[in-house]
């Protein structure tokens, strides 16, 4: 019989015996007795935040995290984390620091846990960053943890329809093309976000909240309850209590983060038209456990994954539809119909994720995920693609657009400003290849993400008929013909460098290849003779995680 499990296995060193009074002395202060210091102490990492909606409730979320953990017999000890919110920075230098700051997120949650022994951790996520940067420090600390997302907006109502952010940047692009009045754009920004809670499509935020359920790190059926629904704070509460019994079980993320639950993740992904930042992310959590995960297997999994879910931006509906129709719960349900589900991944719950499929409910004649018999594409939402201009591989969003090759001359740019001007001016014409280069990890740094470029060039009406190309990053909210996440990227020698004005590039899903019409020895002379753009202006924190930060291919981790 095996021993039960020490719920104060790390936190005795900290609160017991007489050579740690000076540290019961500081906790007694803020009112820590000695009885809630007998007890498990549960660090509650939160990356609440008053810049932006996403992360804007978490305090209060918090609050019924701790009663939760109290009520299961723990002692709660809340910390906080920075967030940059994409959607705010987009298009601005200031979104140089979004993917800075899951590294920041990551580093400053493990700092706190190993300084402070935590014997287990809830953390609370909102906006992209933080999902995947929360869930990386549980990785690296590796105690008995939950990680519990925010949830998604209310969409907004304008001229008698539900909209997103995504319409705003939309509608940006037609004002600048003469499409829409001064007066209508103002009107939509004023309705568009209406309340705390990420962005209510099927952007990086609710992708990996869906990706992160599935994987079993997070509770079951929690991700797409709403962030002001009346049962949030039930499910916060729920979590606090989760998770006690987890570590009563000492269940640790090395016992739910394995292959087989990176790859239902994927399958997730692939099946509700996800954001290519998932690719990102997974990548970096999978180097994060030492789980051997390659592009190709997002490739593989996405091309036999049916897609299913008909979510913005390329489809219908929003999260909170998806929370209506099932939840995540019927997204785990149709993956094992499929045979798709890895049905033996275990769940902080202590069951298995095909258990839990089993237990699905799905509403009456919803819409928003559909029957196998009838799936949106054959295939999920995106792929993977290599060739001469991107040696270590690209990623291409396949969901919300029915192309699936384009050629054509190439617009180069070597920054997103440039990019957007050029849009604005009427510089981009049918048939073009926008490349956008230099906005890579290092080369940005911070591969900023071109929502602002391609929501303009959708604006404009441009969205059918140019493709783009980027060393950086896409947004949740682009759809398109997009290949982002070029790897090498410019600024560490990759062949995106050696794109010229007029050369012929070509982006083939069916072949997986991204290639442009040169020779490999003139590619490598180009490279050669390419300088980076020169900028003196850049921050001390960006100069550090350019020095530090690997390729995207590698999930652009920092060790």
């Amino acid at each position: 019989m095996s021993q039960p499990f020490d719920t104060k296995h790390r936190s005795r060193v900290l609160t017991e015996g007489p050579e740690r009074a000076p540290a019961r002395a500081y906790l007694k202060g803020i009112g820590f007795d000695d009885e809630a210091l007998a007890k498990p102490i549960i660090g509650v990492a939160s990356t609440w935040i008053e810049t932006m909606p996403c992360n804007f409730h978490l305090r209060a979320l918090a609050a019924k995290v701790k009663e939760g953990i109290r009520a299961a017999g723990g002692t709660p000890m809340e910390l906080n984390t920075i967030a940059i919110s994409d959607g705010i920075t987009m298009g601005t230098e200031g979104m140089r620091t979004s993917l800075v700051s899951r590294e920041v997120i990551a580093d400053s949650i493990e700092l706190v846990a190993r300084g402070h022994m935590f014997d287990g951790i809830v953390a609370l996520s909102g906006c992209d960053k933080t999902i995947p940067g929360a869930v990386m420090a549980l990785a690296r600390v590796d105690v008995p943890s939950v990680m519990l997302y925010g949830g998604s907006i209310m969409p907004g109502h304008f001229e008698g329809h539900d909209v997103t952010i995504q319409d705003v940047f939309e509608a940006v692009g037609a004002h600048a093309s003469g499409q829409m009045s001064d007066e209508r754009l103002a009107e939509l920004e004023s309705v568009a976000s209406p309340g705390a809670g990420a962005c209510g499509g099927q952007f990086t935020a609710n992708t990996m909240a869906v990706a992160f359920e599935v994987m079993g790190i997070s509770p079951v059926a929690s991700a797409m309850v709403p962030a002001l629904d009346s049962t949030k704070a039930e499910v916060a509460f729920e979590a606090g209590r989760l998770v006690m019994d987890v570590l009563e079980k000492g269940i640790r993320p090395s016992d739910i983060i394995t292959r087989d639950s990176i790859h239902n993740a994927i399958a997730s992904v692939a099946m509700s038209g996800g954001s290519t930042n998932a690719v990102l992310h997974l990548m970096a959590l999978a180097r994060e456990m030492g789980v051997p995960l390659e592009l190709s297997d997002f490739d593989e999994i996405s091309e036999r994954t049916p897609l299913l879910c008909d979510l913005k931006p390329g489809g219908k509906f929003v999260a909170v539809d998806l929370y209506r129709a099932g939840g995540v719960p019927l997204v785990l349900s149709r993956l094992k119909e499929a045979g798709l589900l890895n049905e033996s991944a275990l769940t902080v719950t202590g069951g298995t994720v095909g258990e839990h499929a089993d237990k699905a409910i799905e509403s009456p004649d919803q819409q928003v995920v559909r029957p196998l018999s009838d799936p949106i594409s054959e295939s999920g939402g995106l792929a993977i693609l290599f060739g001469n201009l991107a040696p270590e591989g690209c990623v291409v969003k396949l969901a919300g657009h029915e192309r699936r090759m384009h050629g054509g001359p190439a617009k180069v740019f070597d920054s997103e400003e440039l990019a957007m001007s050029a849009v604005g001016n009427g510089g981009i014409v049918t048939g073009d290849v926008v490349v956008i280069r230099n906005e890579g990890p290092a080369g940005g740094p911070g591969m900023r993400e071109m929502l602002a470029v391609t929501a303009a060039l959708v604006g404009a009406g441009l969205g059918e008929d140019v493709a783009l190309l980027t060393d950086g990053r896409f947004s949740g909210a682009t759809h398109g013909f997009m290949a982002g996440h070029v790897a090498p990227e410019a600024a560490r020698g990759g062949p995106i460098a050696a794109v010229r004005n007029g050369d012929i590039v070509t982006i083939d899903v069916a072949k997986r290849l991204l290639s442009v019409d040169l020779t490999d020895e003139q590619i490598a002379e180009r490279v050669a003779d390419w300088v980076s753009p020169e900028r003196s202006d850049i921050p001390v924190v960006l100069k550090k995680y350019a020095r530090d930060v690997g390729s995207a291919a590698e999930g652009a981790l920092t060790h």
